[in-house]
């Protein structure tokens, strides 16, 4: 049995083939992460999970309409959307450099929007999201230009990618910590907060423009990642069958960068899910491709369950989501260069 089904429009002048199986985990990740965020939602002291639902549903009292729509609501809504943005970065990223290890976290990407956003906190003194999110979004940006420039070499090749961007992604901490070490006491200690990826006090301000870039992006990413699959064959079939190699790989990793740096602007460089979610849709599925729209669920799955997982943890103090996910990714990443090294790719 054909793994593919074929679905024609009413008219059929446009047909379209969907892996079935990829479909089927798709909705289950859509459903797990919607499910996980109505449990973070009536997780706590104040309304149950049933006063959410009363409230959702337009029968709540005022305490729980504040607490569902002012206080919950914009962290769990910011916590899907980040986690799919980075779902999306890793995806493309990986299939781009056809390297487990290619995300936006490893390659310089995260890193490059860390040092826009430090040095609107600390060099120029502005906390406003916008500047904060123009300053990651340039820096991010120019990181990610700077490693595909000092990588091409007619045409640029995945090790070289993933070794240049971790050359860069070094650079770019000693930046960091420099700043860090010049600046304020108590001003250093508000960026290196922030460095750990948190999605504490976050507001509707940080919601709505992620919101709007993913709402433009994903659409971006799905149209070009058609052409991923075959990219993913090699430069040479590629071209041969009639792709601008080079300027898709542009398109897309400007893609892949701008969802990054938007993503590290509102929550901080939060690692690991760049990383795991391509890798772990790509399992469930078994589909080919870079599986972008079950990267994206997976991610904010991810996300979702860890930012639920680190406020609910007995800590002295609220844990940032981002210590939880690093710890996670350590652990991911050491067994994947082991897994890497005993399948002799490494």
């Amino acid at each position: 049995m054909s793994a593919y089904r074929i679905f024609h429009t009413p008219s059929r002048r446009v047909s379209f083939r969907v892996h079935l199986r990829a479909a089927a985990v798709l909705l289950g990740l859509l459903g797990a992460a919607a499910a996980v965020g109505l449990l973070a939602l009536g997780t706590g002291s104040a309304i149950s999970v049933g006063d959410v639902v009363r409230t959702l549903a337009g029968r709540g009292d005022a305490m729980s309409e504040m607490v569902v729509y002012e206080l919950r609501a914009p962290r769990v809504l910011l916590a899907l959307l980040v986690g799919a943005a980075l779902g999306v970065g890793g995806a493309v990223v990986q299939s781009l450099s056809r390297n487990p290890l290619g995300s936006p976290d490893i390659i310089g990407v995260n890193a490059g929007a860390a040092v826009g956003a430090v040095l609107m906190l600390l060099v120029v003194g502005t906390v406003t999201p916008l500047a904060v999110t123009a300053g990651a979004l340039a820096c991010g940006l120019g990181s990610g230009l700077l490693v595909y420039a000092l990588s091409f070499k007619r045409g640029v090749q995945g090790t070289r990618l993933v070794l240049v961007g971790i050359g860069v992604t070094a650079m770019l901490h000693s930046v960091i910590a420099y700043l860090l070490t010049r600046a304020d006491l108590y001003e250093s200690q508000g960026a290196k907060v922030w460095l750990v990826g948190s999605l504490a006090g976050s507001g509707w301000a940080q919601v709505w423009p992620m919101a709007a870039v993913l709402s433009v992006l994903l659409p971006a990413a799905l149209a070009l990642s058609r052409s991923l699959s075959t990219m993913e064959m090699g430069d040479e079939t590629a071209s041969a069958l009639g792709l601008p190699v080079e300027r898709l790989r542009l398109a897309l990793l400007l893609v892949a960068v701008l969802l990054s740096g938007v993503a590290v602007s509102v929550a901080g460089p939060i690692v690991f899910v760049a990383l795991a979610a391509p890798q772990l849709s790509r399992r469930l599925t078994g589909a080919p491709g870079a599986g972008v729209a079950t990267a994206a669920a997976t991610g904010a799955l991810l996300l979702a369950a860890a930012d639920l997982a680190a406020q609910r943890l007995p800590t002295p103090g609220q844990l940032p989501v981002g210590v939880l996910t690093g710890g996670l990714g350590g652990l991911y990443l050491a067994w994947l260069l082991h897994r890497e090294w005993r399948a002799g790719r490494s």
